[in-house]
C-alpha cells in the first residue's frame, strides 16, 4: 500500500499529467491521430493553465486549512502534544547531521513554543523515513537534536521513528500513547493536512485536540486569475490535490471516520 500511493502519486499529481498528456499528444501526432493529439495538448494546456495561473490551487488549500479551526487560545494545561512529522528536510539532515527544516517546520516551531509555556508536557514526535528507499533518518530523530537547543529535556520526548504514512503515525502513536499514560494531547500538524490526520486518529478512538499551524494561505482567497506566482500556486495546487487523493483513498479503504472530517 505504501509503495503503490508513492507511485500514485509520481504519475497523477498534476504537473506529471500534463507532460504524459503533452507526450500523448506528441505520439499521436506522430501516428497521424490529429483528433487525439490536439485533445492531448489541449488537456495539457488547460491542466498547466488552471495550476499556474489560477487560484484553484489555494481555494482548495483554504478549503483544506479552514475545515478544522485552531483555537482562539491555548490551553490552560497542556499534557502532551503529538507532532507529525513533515517537517525536516530527511535526505539534508541524513547527509549533513544537521536540523534543516522544511516548508513545514512551523509544525515544530509551535510545538517547542507550547513546550516552553508547559514545562510539564511531553512530546510525542512521530516520523520515521517516509521514503521508498527508507535509507533516511525521519523526523523523530532529528527532534532529539532540535529540541534540546532550546532547553527542552530528551526526557520530555517520546520518538516514533517507525512510521511512513499518515496512518502509521496514528496506528503508532496510539501504542506509546497507552504505554505512557498520556490522553487528550494536542495533534500538532500543517493545517491543510490536519482533516485527514483527525480523520485517522478518530477512526482509531484516539482523542486528541486538533491543532493546526503551517497556513499556507492567509483565509482570503477569492476565484480568479493570478499571474504573479505561478510556482506557488502549482505547489499549493499539488498539495491540496495530494491531500485530497490521501483523504479519498484512505476514506475508501476504511482507514478514516469520514471523508471530510470536521
Amino acid at each position: 500500500m505504501f509503495v503503490i500511493s508513492k507511485l500514485v502519486w509520481i504519475f497523477a499529481q498534476p504537473l506529471s499529467l500534463a507532460f504524459f498528456l503533452v507526450f500523448s499528444a506528441l505520439i499521436a501526432g506522430l501516428l497521424r491521430w490529429r483528433t487525439l493529439s490536439i485533445l492531448g495538448a489541449a488537456g495539457s494546456a488547460l491542466i498547466l493553465f488552471v495550476t499556474l495561473y489560477t487560484t484553484t490551487g489555494n481555494l482548495l488549500m483554504q478549503d483544506l486549512e479552514e475545515r478544522l479551526a485552531k483555537p482562539a487560545a491555548d490551553p490552560d494545561n497542556l499534557q502532551c502534544m503529538i507532532v507529525l512529522g513533515g517537517a525536516f528536510e530527511s535526505e539534508v539532515n541524513t547527509a549533513r547531521h544537521g536540523i534543516e527544516f522544511s516548508s513545514a517546520a512551523d509544525r515544530f516551531v509551535e510545538a517547542l513554543r507550547l513546550a516552553q509555556k508547559f514545562p510539564q508536557s511531553r512530546i510525542l514526535v512521530s516520523g520515521g523515513d517516509g521514503s521508498i528507499s527508507g535509507i533516511y533518518e525521519g523526523d523523530a530523530a532529528a527532534s532529539e537534536r532540535f529540541f534540546p537547543l532550546f532547553g527542552i529535556g530528551k526526557d520530555r520526548l517520546i520518538e516514533e521513528r517507525q512510521s511512513r504514512t499518515t496512518f502509521e503515525n496514528a496506528v503508532n502513536t496510539k501504542e506509546f500513547l497507552a504505554s505512557q499514560g498520556l490522553s487528550n494531547c494536542l495533534l500538532i500538524t500543517s493545517g491543510f493536512h490536519m482533516p485527514r490526520s483527525v480523520g485517522i486518529f478518530r477512526k482509531l478512538g484516539i482523542d486528541i485536540v486538533p491543532w493546526p499551524t503551517d497556513y499556507r494561505t492567509d483565509g482570503k482567497v477569492k476565484p480568479g486569475l493570478d499571474f504573479t506566482q505561478p510556482n506557488l500556486n502549482a505547489q499549493n495546487m499539488a498539495t491540496a490535490i495530494r491531500e485530497w487523493y490521501g483523504l479519498v483513498g484512505y476514506y475508501l479503504a476504511g482507514r478514516t471516520s469520514e471523508l471530510y472530517p470536521q
